[in-house]
């Protein structure tokens, strides 16, 4: 290395250094100024009711003030109360006059203003009745079943015969959104199935990053991403309506038809944007969450030989006892797989894949006896729910069986929200789930190359390598 090379690293490096130091400095003065601004402006009265915590800083929560629950901290640019223990976790979730949703910014532009994370509660309880029965319905399930079921068969035989090792997250990943794509957008061509794709796994990197618009920022090129996906489906949702008006029959009706073609009480339809935005939510939605669980499940069973052979030996039951002429798996057999369920939850409990969501108050509300202002932000910390020693004895323990016996105290467990907004698509992703791991448990092994490897925490908990492994047939099993 030449000695102009070495001093010009070395001046760069100062400068960066310089950078970071000046950037944590303004943090920290912008912060105070902010703390200072909003608890003066409550008066002395509203202000000694307050959670604990330092505006200026972010909040540790428990370990730094103490079991009270809420905490307060100043984040995404906004007074904002968090919420860690199930009593008020339940409080504000089943309260939506008192708290609205209350996303960042920069989520709802990704998201889109017209989803369920952005419209009021009437609104969303309209959309919500609409979709509700063709996403988890019974007739629903037991439609997109055989679908499921299929595209989890091929996936797994397909995996099985690379010689190479796959990052198996990323192959997941693109299986749960063929699945949903092919329920929400029926007959999509392969180009624009791959062109989604692409779309959303830079969008996920952005929903939580910081909301920086510059090149070479995570929610830069998710800005781009969420205008490709826009342009895509509203092409989409083009050639759906020029061929309605040339009368041209659809082979079968999906999600899109049917948000075409709702009407409310006064005969009004949604409007595009609309319609966009509630695909690119559940699009979205419907496959990031199932591939991350699908994933963990696996991992967590293969570490756990005592669970894995439990795991097995139900569905070696189920196997038994399905008739010769039965082509697949049926809906009756998805709900005898009662430990898979708790295998399921307590993935979901372990890693808490959606670990926060966001409220904001419309007026002045007491949360476990403290004040929460009108108009300051919720955030909802359901990791810290899930990891409570209080509530879940051992938690870092990785163990099925706590979920025998009566279902949880409400506010326990939030994997799926609660209340008047809780996942409209619960049921399928767990039944996605489900029938990956009936079919894994019977007849496959994985094996990572790095099982030690490091995990990244953002969008989702998930090894560097996204779960480098090679995937091996260990036996044949038929219906």
């Amino acid at each position: 290395m030449g000695e102009e090379t070495a001093v010009g690293m070395w001046y760069f490096a100062a400068v960066a250094m310089a950078a970071a130091v000046l950037a944590v400095v303004v943090d920290a003065v912008v912060r105070r100024a902010h703390a200072w601004w909003w608890t003066a402006s409550l008066g002395a009265g509203r202000r000694a009711r307050l959670p604990p915590g330092d505006m200026a800083e972010i909040c540790m929560a428990n370990g730094r003030f103490g079991r009270t629950g809420l905490y307060r901290a100043f984040m995404f640019s906004s007074p904002t109360i968090l919420v860690t223990i199930p009593e008020a976790c339940k409080q504000v979730l089943m309260d939506d006059e008192a708290f609205i949703l209350g996303w960042p910014k920069s989520t709802v532009t990704l998201i889109g203003a017209k989803s369920f994370i952005a419209i009021p509660h009437e609104e969303h309880r309209r959309l919500r009745k609409l979709t509700a029965a063709p996403i988890n319905g019974l007739d629903a399930l037991t439609a997109y079943l055989g679908f499921i079921d299929h595209t989890v068969v091929s996936t797994l035989q397909a995996l099985s015969t690379r010689e190479e090792e796959v990052e198996f997250l990323t192959e997941l990943r693109r299986m749960t959104f063929r699945i949903i794509v092919q329920i929400f957008m029926s007959g999509a061509d392969d180009r624009t199935v791959e062109a989604l794709e692409r779309c959303y796994t830079d969008l996920n990197y952005g929903l939580r990053a910081m909301a920086i618009n510059l090149p070479g920022f995570a929610y830069h090129r998710a800005l781009k991403a969420c205008k490709k996906m826009v342009e895509l489906l509203q092409h989409v949702l083009d050639q759906r309506r020029a061929a309605t008006a040339k009368g041209f029959p659809r082979p079968s009706v999906d999600m899109m038809d049917r948000l075409i073609k709702v009407e409310d009480e006064h005969g009004r339809r949604l409007e595009d944007d609309a319609i966009i935005d509630m695909l690119v939510m559940y699009l979205n939605a419907g496959h990031e969450s199932s591939g991350h669980i699908t994933m963990w499940a696996t991992v967590f069973m293969q570490e756990n030989p005592d669970i894995l052979a439990k795991a097995k030996a139900e569905q070696e039951e189920i196997m038994r006892n399905i008739p010769p002429t039965q082509k697949g798996l049926s809906l009756k057999d998805f709900r005898k797989m009662e430990y898979l369920s708790q295998v399921i939850d307590e993935t979901v409990r372990f890693m808490s894949i959606n670990f926060v969501t966001f409220r904001q108050a419309t007026r002045d509300v007491f949360v476990n006896g403290y004040l929460i202002p009108k108009g300051w932000k919720v955030q909802l910390w359901f990791r810290s729910v899930h990891t409570d020693p209080q509530i879940h004895p051992h938690p870092n323990k990785f163990n099925p069986s706590r979920w025998e016996g009566p279902p949880p105290r409400a506010g326990t467990f939030l994997a799926f929200g609660l209340g008047p907004r809780l996942c409209p698509g619960n049921d399928l992703a767990k039944l996605e789930i489900s029938v990956f791991l009936h079919h894994f448990l019977l007849g496959y092994k994985l094996t990572r190359a790095n099982p030690s490897c490091r995990l990244r925490y953002l969008p989702h908990v998930r090894p560097v390598d996204n779960c480098l492994a090679k995937i091996t047939k260990i036996s044949s099993h038929g219906y």
